[in-house]
């Protein structure tokens, strides 16, 4: 079994990539997307983060998340949300007794400073556009990127070009 090290900052500020069992589009309409919504909504009642930003694709998701003070345990926060997740997405499980929704594991980064929050931030709510499901990254309404411009961090027309920040970078 392979021994994977994950980066345990308590109370830090992670960017996540999660990815659909092979690329199975399964957020490509609303109610999946709502069922996610309240898989988040469930565990951050249990164990409260802050989510700063996200995306939902149809097939993956990137978000940045802050832990509260004290906490470093993203994993567990992930486990349970796929777990709510699939058993509403998928009844069948494999012999494994897995429901196979979720690629096995996902991406993290610890976010640095503010410039790499920022880039990643970026990432997030360019991501639409990168993958030609959205003309700019406020068209796309699975996204944060609206609440991102209510609070002044972006105008409204932000991403209609790439940014040169962030062009080339894969996080997937």
């Amino acid at each position: 079994m392979s021994n994977y090290r994950r980066a345990k900052i308590a109370g830090g500020t992670f960017f996540f990539t999660v990815v659909t069992h092979d690329r199975t589009p399964y957020f490509a309409d609303e109610s999946a997307i709502q069922i996610l919504r309240a898989a988040f909504a469930k565990v951050k009642t249990a164990r409260p983060f802050e989510i700063e930003a996200i995306v939902v694709m149809p097939d993956h998701l990137h978000c940045i998340w802050r832990l509260p003070t004290g906490d470093d345990d993203y994993s567990g926060r992930w486990r349970e949300i796929k777990k709510i997740a699939s058993r509403q997405l998928d009844p069948v499980t494999n012999l494994r007794n897995e429901r196979p929704v979720w690629q096995r594991r996902f991406w993290e980064h610890a976010i640095r400073d503010q410039e790499d929050c920022r880039r990643h931030m970026d990432y997030v709510h360019y991501n639409p556009v990168k993958h030609g499901l959205a003309r700019r990254p406020i068209d796309w309404p699975w996204s944060s990127f609206k609440k991102a411009v209510a609070k002044g961090w972006y105008e409204p027309a932000w991403g209609s070009d790439e940014p040169a920040h962030i062009a080339g970078l894969e996080l997937e």
